[in-house]
């Protein structure tokens, strides 16, 4: 029985195959949105969750664009009942009250989300420097913590926002500056926990730097905690929000 022997490719087919292109690899982006898209859809649960909190964003972004309703315009038509030119009816002094809904959760949605993660910032830079370094570092940010959860958070924005300049801005710098405490005390307990780890100590012995370490080994570990408490600030944010404006304090035209 004779083997036929496989022909060598000629120099113009070698060429041809050289100058293919190779498979492209999916980009570290699209990893990230594939990793983040299969754990919001691994639960029916947290489905559910990411696509309630997906819609109110879209309505945030896409309502006030679509809507020609002054949410602030005044009308001879006081507490009428829903209707199709009112879907949820108007106010006593005729405003017409799903314009203000969609147009007030753009802002709550904005800003709600943009403070939390400015909470969650300085919560994390905090909790973990203070857990890792130690020393004096730690008794500092330590007793800055203490003093801020000593400190009643609403009673204390209720008062900074009656001294300063009314605005979004300076209700989210108030929320900052009374709900950065609790989850940077959190965060400094699991840091105390791992800054002895196997792999903290094996980073620390190949030379890496302090803020590597902080960031690049123990912050990952810490992730669920850290998406926990930004979920909790957040929705607290929205509600601080929702009591400084019926106190007045807020800004009445947002």
């Amino acid at each position: 029985m004779t083997m036929q022997m496989q022909q060598a490719p000629q120099p113009a087919e070698a060429v041809a195959i050289a100058l293919m292109p190779e498979p492209k690899t999916p980009s570290r982006f699209l990893r990230v949105l594939s990793t983040i898209w299969r754990a919001m859809t691994i639960s029916r649960k947290v489905a559910l969750g990411s696509g309630i909190v997906g819609f109110f964003i879209l309505v945030g972004i896409f309502g006030p664009l679509l809507l020609r309703t002054d949410p602030n315009a005044i009308s001879r038509l006081f507490l009428t009942h829903p209707s199709p030119a009112h879907w949820l009816g108007t106010t006593t002094v005729g405003e017409d009250i799903f314009s203000q809904l969609v147009y007030g959760t753009r802002t709550s949605v904005f800003w709600g989300l943009g403070t939390g993660l400015i909470v969650t910032a300085v919560s994390v830079v905090v909790g973990l420097a203070g857990g890792y370094l130690g020393g004096w570092v730690d008794d500092v940010l330590t007793l800055l913590t203490n003093v801020s959860l000593v400190l009643p958070s609403l009673p204390l924005a209720i008062v900074l926002a009656a001294y300063f300049p009314r605005g979004p801005l300076t209700i989210s710098l108030v929320i900052v500056v009374t709900n950065w405490a609790w989850q940077a005390r959190v965060l400094r307990s699991q840091t105390l926990s791992m800054r002895s780890r196997e792999f903290v100590t094996a980073a620390r012995a190949t030379g890496e730097s302090t803020w590597r370490i902080i960031f690049f080994e123990i912050f990952p570990n810490e992730i669920g905690l850290v998406v926990a408490g930004f979920v909790s600030t957040t929705v607290y944010v929205i509600l601080t929000w929702a009591a400084l404006e019926f106190l007045g304090l807020g800004d009445g035209s947002v």
